[in-house]
């Protein structure tokens, strides 16, 4: 039996996204080990995963708890480690861990590489992030039958999201869109007036109840949206967890929100998504699914994508209107001929889509 490290050291998204990789390999060798690692905060993506054997997580500690992880690598022989971070301090790890193949990329021709016993060659053009990962499985002759990340959700977390429902006075009895208006980078949100406009449409036309969601660091922003709102929205941020999150998008109608690891989970569990799009590239990290409507205007400026907007304006966010992002969500959830659609917009709504059909 091999035993197999996966290491993925970035955020939410970058880890459900990772899925379809591990997957792959419990697919072709059900008799191999699988550990993986990342970062702490992101575990709970990979709880209940049925193909993997154990998460180790890293903790950004003392140098003795530094010690104690890197003797915990090497106590677990492994054989092979597949690094998926495309980092520095992953590339150290898969090395110190002692397996004799580690797998790696380095895009960079960074001095990592030598840590590594075959470095992945980049692929010509934009590869979306879960092809990319599936790469790293090539030198082992493994090939995915599927490339949908994949969050595991039991009965009993299910029935934990309906009790905080039921704290957040949630009617069951309409439909449930989820907002999440924040994003890891400021220049990667949308307008949070622009998300107080959209609750009140889909309030008014689809009787929605909406759903503001987000982290902690939301709850500022999350509120100043309920107010700006008529539609009188609940505010859901900083109040689930991952898997609460992921429940409570699984029993939705709809979400709406930027490039973030919320988006992916709600793909994930099946839930209809529009995805904003500006900064960063739906081609690489767009939601998978059937049920997805991607908005991206493109740029009109540099390529940035990360780690800022020069010029401060936030011009390709802004670029999508409400018009937009209503008509893409009243798709979604169901008037998708032109007919209906252009009985739900409102006046000034259907004058503007007239004049873009002209």
């Amino acid at each position: 039996m091999r035993n197999i490290l996966i290491i993925k050291l970035r955020y939410i998204g970058d880890v459900l996204l990772a899925t379809p990789t591990v997957r792959a390999i419990k697919a072709a060798r059900p008799d191999f080990r699988i550990t993986m690692m990342v970062n702490r905060g992101t575990e709970d993506v990979l709880s209940g995963n049925q193909d993997l054997d154990e998460i180790v997580v890293l903790d950004k500690g003392s140098l003795a708890a530094q010690w104690r992880l890197i003797a915990g690598l090497r106590r677990r022989r492994f054989d092979t480690v597949i690094d998926l971070t495309d980092g520095d301090r992953s590339a150290f790890l898969s090395w110190i861990s002692g397996a004799a193949v580690r797998i790696g990329f380095n895009d960079e021709h960074r001095w990592r590489g030598k840590y590594y016993t075959q470095v992945v060659q980049p692929v010509p053009g934009i590869q979306h992030r879960i092809d990319r990962d599936l790469e790293a499985l090539k030198p082992l002759n493994i090939q995915a039958s599927s490339k949908d990340p994949q969050l595991w959700l039991t009965p009993e977390e299910m029935k934990d999201a309906d009790q905080l429902l039921d704290q957040l006075c949630v009617q069951r009895s309409q439909s449930i869109a989820i907002l999440q208006p924040g994003a890891r980078y400021w220049f990667k949100a949308w307008p949070p007036e622009r998300f107080a406009e959209l609750a009140d449409q889909l309030t008014s036309h689809h009787g929605c109840q909406v759903l503001i969601g987000g982290s902690n660091q939301d709850i500022d922003l999350a509120q100043q949206i309920r107010q700006m709102a008529k539609s009188n929205p609940v505010t859901m941020a900083g109040r689930t967890t991952i898997k609460q999150f992921a429940a409570i998008a699984k029993k939705s109608a709809l979400f709406v929100g930027s490039d973030s690891g919320a988006m992916h989970i709600a793909s994930a569990v099946g839930t209809p998504v529009v995805a904003l799009f500006g900064p960063s590239n739906p081609e690489e990290w767009g939601p998978r699914g059937i049920m997805v409507e991607v908005i991206y205007k493109g740029l009109d400026c540099r390529r940035c994508y990360h780690p800022t907007c020069e010029r401060g304006e936030e011009s390709c966010m802004r670029q999508i209107i409400v018009e937009d992002v209503f008509v893409a969500a009243s798709r979604l959830m169901g008037a998708s001929d032109e007919e209906n659609l252009d009985r739900l917009l409102p006046v000034k709504m259907r004058a503007n889509n007239d004049r873009a059909r002209e």
